[in-house]
C-alpha cells in the first residue's frame, strides 16, 4: 500500500479560481515521490494555476492539497523549490547572481542572514555544476537568458528540495540551454528529487520526459509519451488535429491544420 510520504503531490477534488471565476474544478491527481513529470496544454489551460495551487499561492475554493502527506504551510523550510517563468521576473532589481542563488536559503523567519562558509561553498558548487561560476558577481540584468534560467534553478536547488516545481523552464532560451536544462533535471530526478514542470514545447521538451500530463482545465490524460502522444489525446487537449511522427523514440508533433494565406 502506498503511504503519504511516497506521494509527493496529492490533489483531492480540488476547485481553484480567482474572484468568482473557476479555473478548474473537482481535480484529483497524484504524483509519486521521485517522478519527473511534464504538464502540457494550450495557453490559458490552467497549467500555471495548477503549479500555484501546488505551491499554495492560488486560492483553493474546495478540496485538499497535500505534499508528502502534509499541507504546504506545514512543510519544513526548503522542502519545496520553485523556478518561475523568466518573463515574470523584474530584472531591474539590483542583485548579483550569487545573491539571487542565496535568496533560496531565506525564509520569512530568517531574512537575509549572513551566509555561512558552507552555504557559500554550496553556491559555488551549484554555480560550477550549472556553468555560471564565471558570472557569480555579475548583475542579473547583465547576463544571458540561459544564465538567468540557471541562476534561478540554482536558487531553487540551494536548499536541497525534495520537490522542484518549474514554470516553463525552457521558454525563451536557446536549443543548447534547453538540452542542458533537461539533462540536468534528468540527473536531479535520478537522484530522487520529484520534479514537476510545465511546458508548451511538445517537441523540444515533452518527448524527453518519462511522464506527461495533458492538462486543459482538468487532467485529460497522463502516462509515458508513447502512450500519451496520440492524435485522440492531443486533439482533446489542444482542440485540433495533430500530426505525430516518431523517430528513434522521439516525437515530432505539428498542427495538422494547413496554413491558408489570403491575398488581399
Amino acid at each position: 500500500m502506498t503511504t503519504d510520504s511516497q506521494i509527493a503531490v496529492s490533489l483531492k477534488d480540488v476547485t481553484v479560481g480567482y474572484g468568482n471565476k473557476v479555473v478548474f474544478g473537482h481535480l484529483s491527481l497524484e504524483v509519486p515521490a521521485g517522478q519527473f513529470v511534464g504538464i502540457v496544454g494550450p495557453t490559458g489551460s490552467g497549467k500555471t494555476t495548477l503549479l500555484k495551487t501546488i505551491l499554495g499561492t492560488s486560492p483553493v475554493f474546495a478540496g485538499e492539497v497535500r505534499l508528502f502527506g502534509q499541507s504546504v504551510e506545514r512543510l519544513a523550510p526548503g522542502t519545496l523549490g520553485y523556478v518561475p517563468q523568466l518573463e515574470s521576473v523584474d530584472w531591474s532589481f539590483p542583485v548579483t547572481v550569487e545573491q539571487v542563488i542565496l535568496m533560496g536559503l531565506y525564509t520569512e523567519a530568517r531574512l537575509w542572514p549572513w551566509p555561512s562558509r558552507e552555504q557559500r561553498q554550496r553556491v559555488h558548487d551549484l554555480a560550477d555544476r550549472l556553468g555560471i561560476h564565471d558570472v557569480l558577481h555579475h548583475h542579473i540584468v547583465n547576463i544571458s537568458g540561459g544564465q538567468r534560467q540557471r541562476a534561478f534553478l540554482a536558487r531553487a536547488l540551494i536548499s536541497n528540495p525534495k520537490l522542484l516545481v518549474l514554470d516553463e523552464p525552457t521558454a525563451g532560451v536557446d536549443i543548447k540551454t534547453q538540452h542542458d536544462v533537461m539533462h540536468l533535471l534528468g540527473d536531479l530526478s535520478a537522484n530522487g528529487i520529484t520534479i514537476l514542470l510545465t511546458t508548451h514545447d511538445l517537441n523540444a521538451v515533452a518527448s524527453h520526459l518519462p511522464w506527461v500530463m495533458c492538462f486543459n482545465k482538468g487532467l485529460v490524460a497522463q502516462g509515458p509519451p508513447r502512450d500519451i502522444f496520440t492524435p485522440a489525446i492531443l486533439n482533446q487537449t489542444y482542440g485540433g488535429d495533430m500530426v505525430i511522427i516518431e523517430y528513434h523514440g522521439h516525437y515530432l508533433i505539428a498542427n495538422a491544420a494547413p496554413l491558408h494565406l489570403h491575398n488581399h
